[in-house]
């Protein structure tokens, strides 16, 4: 196991300098950057002033040199924690990024416990009254659920939220507690705001779990080992608990990879919906300015946590499920 650990931590290190690599190519890629459109502006504005200090900034940051000095500027300081300037909003990328990823995590873990909490039920009993109207009918909603687009169940969700119950969902406070401190009304601002996008950004990742964890336990459920147990007498549920629904976990043990970048980015086309002060909103408008370090640096965090969740996810499976075993650097 340890060697197993050791070799997958040597191969991260080219893993993600060529992540790094992929990541400053693409972004260099349209003509031009935020610099040269923003001193465009200025200059046909008559304004000397300002375009003074973005031959600064350019000068300062490196983007008057060749490509392969301005990519080794920024790895370099990313591997030293200096994430760059965000030119748009004037300030470093570690402030920018700072004042929002609180609020994504909270949006993030809370949709992970809801699809977590949501989908174990309903698989679990839909595997085990196979062909009922019980789960003819979870399968019709979780059909439903996947094939709802996000972005139109939050404009839905928006209209029952204000309509039915008064509450306006345009960020993730109420007006008043805008810039203010954590407080007990704050709080409570937060869970009355906090369920519409979780319900939105959790709806497919939940249907799509059940279907998941629906087909394992099914599969699992005729093996001879569960009719074995059965035979000897072990109540129904100890044996469903002890042996095929411990097999069935996988799926949620697997997504760990996909869910710690979630983290960070959050779900960016409902946070633009529904107005949420989360990244995701930042990263698609660094992607459309070129604001090249804002954007960079968000992709490189999202490409750690994607490397470090399959690792994370490979080690638990091999704990979790006895069928998967580390020797000599290899699975088996």
């Amino acid at each position: 196991m340890l060697r197993y650990v050791a070799h997958r931590l040597l191969v991260m290190v080219p893993t993600l300098m060529a992540i790094s690599i992929i990541v400053f190519i693409i972004i260099q890629l349209p003509p031009g950057d935020y610099l040269s459109t923003m001193l465009a502006e200025l200059q046909s504005q008559g304004e000397g002033a300002q375009a003074g200090k973005i031959e600064y900034l350019r000068n300062l940051y490196g983007l008057d040199r060749p490509l392969w000095e301005q990519y080794v500027y920024w790895a370099w300081g990313f591997l030293h924690g200096d994430l760059g300037y965000s030119f748009e909003y004037d300030r470093p990328v570690t402030e920018v990024i700072g004042d929002r990823v609180f609020l994504t995590f909270v949006i993030s873990f809370s949709t992970v416990l809801f699809t977590w909490a949501v989908s174990f039920p309903i698989a679990v009993y839909s595997a085990t009254h196979k062909y009922s109207w019980a789960d003819h009918g979870l399968t019709f909603l979780g059909f439903l659920g996947l094939a709802t687009p996000s972005f139109l169940l939050a404009l839905v969700l928006l209209y029952i939220a204000n309509v039915w119950f008064g509450t306006s969902i345009g960020g993730l406070v109420d007006p008043e507690y805008l810039d203010q401190p954590m407080s007990w009304g704050k709080f409570v601002s937060v869970l009355q705001h906090l369920w519409v996008p979780v319900i939105v950004i959790g709806t497919s990742g939940t249907a799509a779990m059940i279907r998941r964890l629906r087909a394992n336990l099914l599969d699992e459920l005729q093996k001879p080992y569960y009719v074995t147990a059965k035979a000897k007498g072990l109540p129904p549920w100890k044996a469903l608990a002890k042996y095929p629904l411990r097999m069935s976990l996988n799926p949620f043990i697997a997504d760990i990879g996909n869910l710690l970048p979630e983290f960070i980015s959050g779900s960016a086309l409902v946070a633009v919906v529904l107005s949420l002060p989360t990244t995701g909103p930042i990263l698609v408008r660094a992607l459309q300015t070129q604001d090249m370090y804002l954007a960079g640096s968000f992709l490189m965090l999202e490409s750690c946590l994607v490397v470090i969740g399959v690792l994370i996810s490979d080690l638990l499976l091999a704990w979790l499920d006895p069928r998967i075993r580390f020797e000599g650097g290899q699975t088996r």
